[in-house]
């Protein structure tokens, strides 16, 4: 399964969905998705603007983990 921490770094600096959406130009469905773990889908640029936002590298946005660690 693949973790979201798109919460964890909003949290960090202290950022809504809107402001998210909005500085990186992205419906805000978009944002709402990956901020509750719902997204099946996201498109790379999406990502790649995530990761110039927040100046960090994919893998602190994204994780794999396990199903077995999960539980």
């Amino acid at each position: 399964m693949i973790k979201c921490h798109l919460s964890r770094l909003m949290g960090e600096h202290k950022m809504k969905i809107a402001d998210v959406a909005r500085a990186i130009d992205v419906h805000r469905n978009t944002i709402t998705n990956l901020y509750d773990e719902k997204a099946v889908r996201i498109e790379i640029d999406v990502i790649d603007k995530l990761c110039q936002l927040f100046k960090c590298q994919v893998s602190d946005l994204f994780e794999f983990v396990a199903e077995a660690e999960e539980k």
